[in-house]
């Protein structure tokens, strides 16, 4: 079978982009098709990848202001030559699951969510920070986006969601039905530690709908120290507001960071996410998490056993579960054992004998 790739875009490597990553790994002579995608950003994992980017990659200034075309990708996802693929596997969160394949070329979406920005776009939009007008005008063209987005939608011929929500939101949306996958952890990168240190930990890019604000303000009020590793554009709107027992560290290494899971007290996941891949790793490293009580955490925290939960996103919630990690004496072993459920050997066997499950489906038309 000759298999083709294709992920939004490779601007920023989270958790979308791991799973990219896995994809790469599991069929190594796949190439990948992107929008637009930044060279100097790209893991090592992915430095060999054949990667080949749609004409959006020739404007100027595109890597740095991916966001500032909006309207322009659904044309240039248009453009995207797929002949001659068996399969193509789309990795979207945005616009990647509307691309057009050949009839006899079976798509499989991996759906991180349907694009977020577009179906929950008050929430989204809630602490950014442009102008009123500028939220109108664009709120007009999401409503026709959301149109193409429905519309498009039928363009996959099978959906895997990474989480129970977002089977969800597939259903609501798109009303297709779509089974569970939870995406790849690298397990083995993390390693627990005898030694804990005085600190909470969130590893996040900084933008406000991760709800980063509530832990600044929460440890504002409790004096404890909170490291916050990663960069976006709400790092000096967070930065203002935060007090010196706040520490932001920008962008650090794998290694670092693996570093610092494995010593927080506590890994802080304060916004709804479609699923969560930092908790995990969290987990891996034998650390317990405090997380917002909705998104993807449903599937992944198990009370007591792995973290715990606060209920609403406000301070007072968010101190209480910490003074509940903090009384608990946590078991390093079960909390790895639990992340190991989620390891990428795992996720390997399972998504690639579902493809071809699927494909075999596909052919015989049903």
């Amino acid at each position: 079978m000759k298999i083709a790739i294709a992920h939004d875009y490779l601007i920023q490597m989270g958790g979308a982009e791991r799973v990219v990553e896995v994809f790469h790994h599991m069929y190594p002579e796949a190439p990948i098709f992107t929008t637009v995608f930044n060279g100097n950003r790209l893991t090592e994992n992915l430095k060999d990848a054949d990667i080949r980017a749609s004409w959006l990659q020739k404007i100027p200034g595109v890597k740095d202001n991916f966001k500032g075309v909006l309207p322009l990708y659904p044309m240039a996802i248009r453009d995207l030559d797929f002949s001659g693929f068996d399969i193509v596997l789309s990795s979207s969160s945005a616009f990647m699951k509307s691309i057009q394949v050949p009839k006899r070329t079976f798509h499989l979406c991996y759906c991180h969510t349907p694009m977020r920005f577009a179906w929950d776009y008050d929430t989204y939009m809630e602490r950014q920070s442009n102008s009123g007008l500028f939220k109108r005008v664009l709120k007009l063209y999401i409503q026709q986006l959301k149109m193409w987005d429905q519309r498009t939608s039928k363009n996959v011929n099978q959906f895997v969601a990474n989480s129970s929500v977002v089977k969800s939101r597939i259903r609501n949306y798109y009303h297709r039905d779509a089974d569970v996958i939870f995406p790849p952890i690298n397990t083995s990168r993390f390693k627990s530690s005898s030694s804990i240190g005085d600190y909470y930990l969130i590893v996040s890019r900084l933008v406000s709908y991760k709800r980063i604000d509530l832990a600044v303000e929460a440890f504002n009020r409790n004096g404890l120290k909170l490291l916050i590793v990663g960069d976006g554009p709400d790092r000096k709107r967070l930065e203002g507001m935060a007090k010196s027992n706040v520490k932001f560290l920008g962008r650090l290494e794998d290694d670092e960071v693996n570093g610092l899971m494995s010593q927080c007290r506590a890994y802080i996941f304060p916004g709804e996410e479609d699923f969560g891949i930092t908790p995990l790793e969290a987990n891996a490293a034998g650390r317990p998490v405090i997380a917002y009580q909705a998104g993807g955490a449903l599937d992944t925290i198990v009370p007591y056993v792995n973290g715990v939960f606060f209920k609403k996103q406000e301070v007072d919630d968010l101190l209480g579960a910490i003074a509940e990690v903090e009384s608990y004496a946590w078991d390093v072993g079960k909390i790895m054992k639990h992340a190991q459920k989620f390891d990428e050997r795992t996720f390997m066997v399972q998504f690639k004998q579902y493809v071809e499950q699927a494909y075999v489906n596909f052919l015989k038309g049903g």
